[in-house]
């Protein structure tokens, strides 16, 4: 059974940095691609970064020069590290496995971690 597990989340002041981790287990995740996601209250989840299977990484406009998407691969860990955040950036912050198409859509990934929140304070 393949199990996602978000941790790293907490409250921030602007300007203030985070880092999120992912643990991933149940298969062998390398050659996967692996992403972040977030959703602000009454808002849509939305693309952060990913890694893809091939090892390219794609940012959202709003992250790139901020955040910084990386793999373990022996630990089966993914991060995000987050710098200068900005009170936009406000969010649960969701790890995704295995996407089937464009890894930009939520709808193509077949794992999703529970979630963990990012608060960032103005």
């Amino acid at each position: 059974q393949v199990q996602l597990v978000e941790s790293g989340g907490g409250l921030v002041q602007a300007g203030g940095s985070l880092r999120l981790s992912c643990a991933a287990s149940g298969r062998a995740f390398s050659g996967v691609t692996m992403s972040w996601f977030r959703q602000a209250p009454g808002k849509e989840r939305e693309f952060v970064a990913a890694l893809r299977g091939n090892g390219v990484i794609a940012y959202a406009d709003s992250v790139k020069g901020r955040f910084t998407i990386s793999r373990d691969i022996a630990m089966n860990t993914l991060f995000l590290q987050m710098n200068s955040l900005k009170p936009e950036d406000t969010g649960v912050y969701y790890c995704a496995a295995f996407s089937r198409g464009d890894y930009t859509r939520p709808p193509t990934y077949d794992y999703w971690g529970q979630g963990t929140q990012v608060t960032v304070s103005s």
